[in-house]
């Protein structure tokens, strides 16, 4: 307990090196450690901080292969030339033996490893395909504390993806020309979700215009005119990222983040609860929508275990 709380106050105090031991607390799902994890989010909670985390919650999900890794490495760089200091959780799969992240620590985004103003780490989506773990979810709520932005990269599979939205302030939608993404995207309600769409390897000229193209009309389609598509390119010379850093930056300055953010932490304790208890424990409370109703009516500065609790107590 001590521990944890001398971890969240180096987090308060922004201090990055906290970083790897607060990923190595959320990720031991033991028993015993669970007062300790409850310690560290109470500790930056928004009662504790006198308010909302700083930093800008980025949510950066795609298909397979549209490319994201490659992007989100250039994306780090336009942060990092801002002096903005960049926490990256990037979910992978998990592996079936140790239960861990399959990918190791940054195997798939290329950093500068001496630039201790970037932190990366792989996650296991701990069996929930396209979904985001508990972990997943406390990480982000932890490292918002001390970090100027902090990213969420999914896995990228299935309509669970839409999950990132529930936990980022801002969502960033990654594909690529020609995959034939938007009518795929259409079918699963993923184009619901994205507060910025990004085309990626511009460099292919037409077929990325037609699929920009194709996603403006997809969007008018669903009465959106204000969604911004921006087009990149990850080949030297890159192309794209400032645009890409500015629509995401417009997007946060509209943004009520005290709003969103209390959404995020209901979203998150709803999630922890079932993932523990399962849908037995949902009939328990009458059901999903029954439990969302209990959560509206919490404290809005509670923290995730706070508001997990809340739905034991009205479970048992």
């Amino acid at each position: 307990m001590d521990a944890a709380r001398q971890l969240a106050a180096r987090l308060r105090e922004r201090d990055l090196s906290a970083a790897p031991a607060v990923l190595n607390l959320v990720e031991n799902r033991a028993a015993e450690q669970r007062e300790a994890i409850d310690a560290l989010l109470a500790s930056v909670s928004p009662a504790a901080l006198g308010g909302e985390a700083p930093a800008h919650v980025v949510g950066i999900t795609g298909p397979p292969g549209a490319g994201k890794s490659t992007l989100l490495a250039q994306l780090v760089q336009a942060w990092r030339a801002r002096e903005r200091t960049v926490a990256v959780l990037a979910v992978d799969p998990s592996s079936r033996r140790s239960g861990g992240a399959l990918l190791g620590d940054r195997a798939r985004i290329a950093v500068d490893p001496s630039d201790r103003g970037v932190y990366v780490r792989s996650m296991a989506a701990g069996g929930r395909l396209g979904g985001l773990a508990p972990a997943t979810r406390a990480a982000a709520h932890a490292l918002a504390a001390a970090f100027d932005v902090v990213v969420i990269e999914t896995v990228g599979v299935g309509q669970s993806e839409t999950e990132v939205a529930e936990v980022a302030d801002s969502v960033a939608v990654v594909v690529q020309p020609g995959a034939g993404d938007v009518l795929q995207f259409l079918k699963s309600g993923i184009m619901e979700i994205p507060d910025v769409l990004v085309v990626t390897k511009a460099d292919l000229g037409a077929a990325a215009l037609r699929s920009r193209g194709d996603l403006h009309a997809a969007l008018r389609s669903l009465g959106d005119r204000e969604t911004p598509v921006v087009a990149v390119s990850s080949l030297a010379p890159a192309s794209g990222f400032d645009e890409l850093v500015a629509a995401l930056d417009a997007h946060r300055e509209r943004l009520d983040v005290p709003a969103r953010r209390l959404a995020a932490r209901r979203a998150s304790a709803l999630a922890d609860f079932t993932v523990e208890h399962g849908e037995r424990g949902l009939r328990a409370l009458g059901g999903s929508r029954a439990a969302t109703k209990l959560l509206a009516v919490q404290n809005a500065t509670l923290d995730v275990p706070a508001l997990t609790r809340a739905l034991q107590d009205a479970a048992r």
